[in-house]
């Protein structure tokens, strides 16, 4: 259920500063009569959100007859899942010093046009979200539970509540956190989880009959990791480590696991110095200056 409640808490969190930031720009700019358009088009874009969740455990469980289709879709919506996980964490990690600006910049053009321009702003900086977390919680859910009982649907509300409360403090000011170092542990945290979801795809590929080896296993340590144990229960719930995966499940878990982390949590490098170019004077010895620059 941590998987899900950090899934609920880092998506959550992204949705909420987006808002607070639009709400913010409006109250500075007084210009509050164009609040309700804001909450109108986040209610809509939840209600969209809840809408498309819905409709993946609706197909899933209602509109697949055969096991075999079931499966299929699961391996589908997992995939799809890990895409949007991995877009969406280098995204924010690229876009976070510049998306207040953009987002003060796009809605100044949309007050310009009027109220519907408004509401469509903020619906479309909050659906993307939306959407996000809920294909990715139930890929999640599915991995952790097999998609039985109430718990990641609780764990999921649990982080979205904690992100709103986180968002609303600093939207008053009462809490200071670095944005930056949450974003990073959030996002390595959440490529693990991406991993298991990606590994657990793979394991309904395979009890689809769209890939093979379901029952060739890499290894089988069930002597050490009891599945029957509380941490055994933990590493499955939160990054789908089992003690006895197929060959395919592992490959794809390391295959994707080792080389998104290193990418992810690499510094980008420093911006190079200009290297100084020789001028000579014109009765003088040579001497260096930065490239680019002109005598006077």
């Amino acid at each position: 259920m941590f998987a899900t409640y950090l899934i609920g808490l880092r998506e959550g969190l992204e949705a909420t500063l987006v808002v607070s930031i639009l709400v913010a720009f409006l109250v500075k700019s007084q210009r509050r009569d164009r609040l309700p358009q804001v909450w109108a088009g986040v209610g809509l874009a939840v209600a969209l959100s809840v809408l498309f969740g819905w409709l993946i455990e609706y197909t899933s469980t209602s509109l697949l007859a055969r096991s075999e289709d079931r499966e299929l879709f699961e391996a589908v919506t997992s995939v799809a899942a890990v895409v949007f996980v991995t877009w969406m964490i280098f995204w924010m990690r690229r876009a976070a010093r510049t998306i207040a600006g953009e987002l003060r910049g796009k809605l100044t053009e949309a007050l310009a046009v009027g109220s519907l321009a408004v509401a469509g702003m903020a619906f479309l900086a909050v659906v993307r979200e939306g959407l996000e977390t809920a294909l990715i919680f139930y890929s999640a859910a599915q991995s952790a539970t097999g998609g039985t009982g109430s718990g990641p649907l609780l764990a999921l509300i649990g982080g979205i509540a904690t992100a709103v409360g986180i968002g609303f403090l600093l939207y008053r000011s009462a809490l200071r956190i670095n944005l930056s170092t949450f974003f990073t542990w959030t996002g390595a945290l959440l490529i693990l989880v991406a991993a298991g979801i990606l590994k657990y795809g793979v394991h309904d590929f395979q009890e689809a009959g769209v890939l093979p080896g379901l029952n060739d296993l890499a290894f089988d340590i069930t002597g050490v990791l009891d599945p029957n144990t509380w941490y055994a229960a933990l590493l499955a719930g939160m990054f789908n480590v089992t003690a006895a995966p197929s060959v395919l499940e592992t490959v794809a878990w390391v295959a994707y696991a080792v080389p998104v982390l290193v990418l992810f949590l690499r510094r980008p490098a420093a911006p190079a110095k200009p290297t100084p170019t020789p001028t000579v004077a014109p009765d003088g010895p040579a001497t260096a200056q930065p490239a680019g620059s002109r005598r006077a």
